[in-house]
């Protein structure tokens, strides 16, 4: 469609080549004049005007200006790492079949420990609270070795993974944006505010005092202020392993399958509650939920597993030395932990 352009140009610039030179010089101005006109309000030569001018003008800057804008509004959006969804490269299938495994494993390990303790010749009613909280710290050690060995065994099918996909990064600790260490203790202030707040409410609506007999911390009570080795095995299973273990499992794994399907909030919500149910401690749901929400908006934020695994690990640790503190100054920690 170029031609038209060229014509018109030609007839412009050289319009004696059609009238002949005979009729005199005020015949040629008066067509010249003519076809600038018509050039000048052409549609069609407009628009190619506009076109052409727009390559170097601002009408390209102001086309360009919606889609970047555009552009900047969905973008927005993926500025904030909290929002951001990972780039999960399995699907469904794999998601339940590791989510099986994990827990089949989760659960033979367990069996097969206690089945194979008197083939070795220990009896446990005979044992110390210190050779207790050993047994107890290897049979953590073992379970979180098997159950990650599963996991990473069928994920590991689809290397090269994501580099933000379990991620356990120690560098740039104190960074403001995503420093695992300045947004972990972020996430633990939220927590514990949250969590105070949680309990209070739920103190002033019930009237009944909730039983904590199943509480995992309440079978952990003979051991804890017994002595040095006892402590120092509880921290290593509460304050090291056990988060380890379940922020593998619960955020860098099912959190961020689930943003595959659901945006992310949905999926920390959705993996915090799974977090909750599977310490079976019905009592503690909205406690368990409200710190499983903490960990995984903090793991959303850096998509570094160190930043949820400082926050067990401080939540964990923080407790376990607090009672033992309250032990050795003569309190029931039991009757303690009943009340509150």
């Amino acid at each position: 469609m170029a031609y038209p352009i060229a014509a018109v140009s030609l007839l412009v610039q050289s319009p004696s080549c059609f009238l002949p030179s005979s009729r005199g010089r005020a015949s040629s101005k008066q067509a010249r004049t003519f076809l600038l006109r018509r050039v000048a309000t052409s549609p069609f030569l407009l628009s190619t005007r506009r076109r052409l001018a727009g390559f170097s003008g601002p009408c390209v800057r102001c086309y360009n200006s919606g889609e970047e804008s555009r552009e900047k509004d969905n973008g927005g959006q993926l500025d904030w790492p909290i929002l951001r969804r990972w780039d999960v490269p399995w699907q469904w299938q794999t998601v339940s079949l590791a989510s099986l495994a994990c827990g089949l494993s989760f659960v033979l390990t367990g069996l097969i420990e206690t089945a194979a303790i008197p083939y070795l010749g220990i009896r446990l009613e005979e044992l110390s609270l210190d050779e207790k909280a050993e047994i107890l710290f290897v049979d953590q050690g073992i379970t979180t070795a098997v159950t990650l060995g599963v996991l990473f065994g069928i994920t590991m099918t689809f290397q090269p993974l994501p580099e933000d996909i379990f991620r356990y990064d120690l560098k740039g600790p104190f960074n403001l944006q995503k420093g695992w260490v300045v947004w972990a203790g972020c996430g633990l202030l939220g927590a514990i505010g949250a969590v105070a707040l949680i309990g209070a409410a739920i103190s002033f609506f019930s009237a009944e005092t909730p039983q904590r007999e199943t509480d995992a911390l309440v079978r952990l009570l003979p051991l804890i202020g017994s002595s040095s080795t006892s402590t120092a095995c509880l921290l290593g299973i509460t304050g090291i392993l056990a988060p380890i273990f379940e922020e593998t499992i619960f955020r860098g794994f099912f959190m961020v399958s689930l943003t595959k399907w659901v945006p992310t909030p949905i999926a920390v919500l959705i993996s915090a509650a799974v977090f909750a149910s599977a310490h079976l401690t019905p009592g503690e749901f909205p406690q368990l939920f409200v710190l499983g929400t903490a960990l995984g908006f903090s793991y959303a934020q850096t998509r570094n597993l160190m930043t949820p695994i400082t926050i067990h690990a401080l939540w964990n640790s923080g407790v376990i030395l607090l009672l033992t503190f309250l032990q050795v100054q003569g309190y029931d920690i039991k009757e303690l932990l009943q009340a509150t």
